[in-house]
């Protein structure tokens, strides 16, 4: 692994069929009021145009070809302002899901820090320099901030989600509140073995459990700076997948015993269900 770049916030923007949103997403990062940052568009083969989008909102920027040695990576596009490398496009030759396309954003990313961020989602202007003023106050090598949910065009709804000021392993397994947007890592204390998403369904889930199980604690930041886009088609079948994917978490992930499982799967199911209320 390359050396990393002190200070250097590596944003990691998995792109599937993301046209209708890339470019906004772009727009955000630029707005961000910390500025020392990468970012890392993941398009895992989409075909709807959204890597020409992404390329259409970087006008004016010096462009060029990086090393595409990584597995299933066709191209590697660089972006630069003022000499500095900003924006890397890495297209992908076949679609692989979100975990493996984080995990490749992963392997070019040169920052001391992780940051995640879904391409429908949204983050506030000051949405890194507050959490990484937040890591530094607290001493935190893992950071997560509260969240708003919004509708179709990210319209704020009213419900927010509120986080504890610190979350423990035991007591993450009874409440899935990291939300993958806001989440931060600092990679100086937290190894890419365990920043690596494993290949299973809730893989963001999956990857935190891991992390804290590894021994590390995950910091609240209880302020919302992003919104969690959520259209209107939350159906009971998608509340009955999302029970499934948590149970075998549990069960093939964890490899919690049957009567432990149950145990935290009755907390996880009132705490998602009283903040979609």
């Amino acid at each position: 692994m390359q050396d990393k770049v002190r200070g250097l916030v590596s944003i990691i923007v998995p792109v599937y069929c993301a046209q209708a949103y890339i470019a906004e997403t772009i727009k955000m990062v630029l707005a961000q009021s910390y500025k020392k940052w990468e970012l890392l568009l993941v398009d895992d083969c989409s075909d709807d145009g959204s890597a020409e989008t992404a390329r259409s909102a970087l006008p004016g920027w010096e462009g060029g070809t990086a090393d595409s040695a990584q597995e299933n990576v066709g191209s590697v596009e660089t972006y630069q302002q003022n000499g500095e490398q900003r924006v890397l496009l890495i297209c992908k030759n076949r679609n692989e899901g979100a975990a493996k396309a984080r995990n490749t954003g992963l392997a070019y990313a040169r920052g001391q820090y992780i940051a995640f961020l879904d391409a429908d989602d949204v983050w506030f202007p000051e949405k890194l320099e507050k959490q990484l003023v937040f890591m530094e106050k607290r001493g935190a090598c893992f950071a997560f901030s509260a969240y708003e949910f919004g509708d179709e065009t990210a319209g704020p709804t009213g419900k927010v989600v509120h986080v504890p000021d610190i979350l423990t392993y035991r007591e993450a397994l009874s409440r899935t509140v990291i939300f993958t947007t806001t989440v931060v890592l600092d990679r100086d204390v937290v190894p890419d073995e365990l920043i690596r998403m494993p290949q299973v369904e809730s893989e963001d889930t999956a990857t935190w459990w891991q992390i804290l199980r590894a021994g590390y604690a995950a910091c609240g930041l209880d302020e919302v700076l992003a919104i969690y886009r959520r259209p209107p088609k939350s159906l009971s079948s998608n509340k009955l997948k999302a029970v499934k994917r948590i149970w075998n978490l549990y069960r093939r992930q964890e490899r919690l015993s049957v009567l432990s499982s149950a145990y935290y799967f009755v907390f996880w199911a009132y705490r998602a269900t009283m903040r979609r209320i």
